[in-house]
C-alpha cells in the first residue's frame, strides 16, 4: 500500500495543474512561453536529479529517501499555491525534484522487495500512477469552481501526506542501499554509439508529444470551445490510457522477433491522435485515449530497449543514464516549443502539426531502435 500511494504522487502533483493553467495564466498575466516553462520545469528537474537519486539512497537508505521525496513534494504543492509568481515556479521545481527521486527509486525498491512478483507490482504501480492522475485532472475543476485554483491545487497535498503516514513504519529500515548491485563498468562508449542514440532519440521524440499533451491539452480543448470540466475529464482519460499498455505489452513483446513494428505503430498512433485534435476536436476523448495508449506503449518500449540492446549491467546502466537524461531534456523542450509556436502563430494548428511531425520522427527512430541487435564493445557500426 505504501508503494502504491507513493506511485500516486509521481503523476498527480505534476499533471493536476494543467486543467487550471488558463486561469493561472490570466491571473499572473503570463505569456504562453512562460506557461510552457512552468510545464517544462518538472521535466528539467527530472533530468537534473534523476542521476543523483541512487547516490542519495545509498547514503541515507531508500526508505528514508522516499520519505524525504514525499516531504519535498508536499512542500512544493503548498509553495506553488502561495499566490505569487515566484512561488508558483519555485514550488513546481520542488515537486519535480521529489518526483525525480521517486521515479528512480520506486522501481528499484520493487525489484528488491518483490522480485518474484515484479510484473504484477509494476503493473499495479503503472495503473495507480495513471488512475491517480486521471482522478486529479477530473476533480481539479470542480474544486476550483468551489474555492479557486490556489486552494484547489493546495488540496492535492492530501495525497503525499497520506502516503507519508503509510510510509512511517518503513523508516525503521534505513540501511544504505546500492540499487545497482556490484559496481560494473560499461564496455561500450554509449555516447559514441549510433544504436544508443537511436534508443535515446526514440525515448525523447516520444516523450515530447506526451508531455506537450500533459501540459497543454486542457488549454487546447478550452480554446476549441470545450468546457473546462470536460477538458479536465479528457485530460484524465489521457493519463489513464497510459497505464493500459503495461497490462498487455510485456507478454506480447516476448513473442516478437524484433520490436520495429511495435515501435512504429505506437509512435504513429500518437501522431494520428494529435492531427485528430486539430481537425475533429469533438472526438477529443477518443484522441486522448489513443494518445495516452500510444505514449504509454512507447515509453514502455523505450525502457525495454535499454535492457534488450545491452549485454551486461554496466552497459544497461550507461544507456539508461544517457537515454533518460537526454529524453527528459527533449521532453522539457516540448511544452516550451509548443507555447512559443502558439505565441508566434496565434493558434494551435501549427504547434500540433509540429508535435505530430516529432512523433513521426519517433517512428523512424523506432524502426532503428527496434532491430534485434545489441551494443558491441568498440563498435560504431550499430
Amino acid at each position: 500500500m505504501g508503494i502504491l500511494f507513493i506511485a500516486a504522487n509521481l503523476r498527480v502533483p505534476f499533471t493536476g495543474i494543467a486543467p487550471v493553467l488558463p486561469l493561472i495564466q490570466n491571473d499572473f498575466g503570463l505569456s504562453n512561453s512562460a506557461v510552457g516553462l512552468l510545464t517544462s520545469l518538472p521535466l528539467l528537474a527530472f533530468a537534473a536529479f534523476s542521476p543523483l537519486s541512487a547516490s542519495v539512497a545509498h547514503k541515507f537508505g531508500i526508505e528514508r529517501t522516499l520519505f524525504g521525496a514525499l516531504v519535498v513534494i508536499s512542500l512544493g504543492i503548498l509553495l506553488r499555491s502561495a499566490g505569487s509568481a515566484w512561488a508558483l515556479y519555485a514550488g513546481t521545481i520542488l515537486i519535480g525534484t521529489g518526483i525525480a527521486l521517486g521515479n528512480v527509486l520506486l522501481p528499484g525498491l520493487i525489484k528488491r522487495d518483490f522480485s518474484k512478483n515484479m510484473a504484477s507490482m509494476t503493473g499495479a504501480y503503472a495503473i495507480t500512477m495513471g488512475a491517480s492522475g486521471a482522478v486529479g485532472s477530473a476533480v481539479i475543476i470542480p474544486l476550483t469552481q468551489a474555492w479557486g485554483w490556489p486552494i484547489a491545487l493546495s488540496l492535492l497535498v492530501a495525497v503525499p501526506l497520506f502516503a507519508l503516514v503509510l510510509w512511517l513504519p518503513q523508516l525503521k529500515k534505513h540501511d544504505p542501499v546500492n540499487l545497482s548491485g556490484p559496481k560494473k563498468s560499461a564496455t561500450v562508449a554509449v555516447w559514441k554509439s549510433p544504436l544508443a542514440w537511436q534508443v535515446t532519440l526514440f525515448m525523447g521524440l516520444n516523450a515530447m508529444p506526451f508531455y506537450v499533451a500533459v501540459g497543454w491539452l486542457p488549454t487546447i480543448l478550452i480554446d476549441h470551445g470545450i468546457s473546462a470540466t470536460q477538458a479536465g475529464s479528457v485530460h484524465g482519460t489521457l493519463q489513464l490510457a497510459t497505464a493500459i499498455p503495461g497490462l498487455i505489452l510485456a507478454a506480447t513483446l516476448r513473442r516478437l522477433k524484433d520490436q520495429k513494428l511495435a515501435a512504429v505503430t505506437t509512435s504513429l498512433l500518437v501522431a494520428i491522435s494529435l492531427i485528430g485534435l486539430i481537425y475533429a476536436p469533438n472526438l477529443a476523448m477518443l484522441w486522448a485515449a489513443l494518445l495516452g495508449f500510444g505514449s504509454g506503449a512507447s515509453m514502455m518500449l523505450g525502457l525495454t530497449f535499454i535492457g534488450l540492446r545491452t549485454k551486461n549491467a554496466g552497459d544497461t546502466a550507461a544507456l539508461s543514464g544517457m537515454a533518460q537524461c537526454v529524453g527528459y531534456l527533449m521532453a522539457a523542450a516540448g511544452p516550451l516549443l509548443l507555447g512559443q509556436l502558439h505565441d508566434w502563430t496565434g493558434g494551435w494548428t501549427a504547434p500540433l502539426l509540429t508535435t505530430a511531425a516529432i512523433a513521426i520522427a519517433g517512428a523512424f527512430t523506432g524502426m532503428m531502435a527496434g532491430r534485434n541487435v545489441q551494443l558491441e564493445p568498440g563498435s560504431s557500426s550499430n
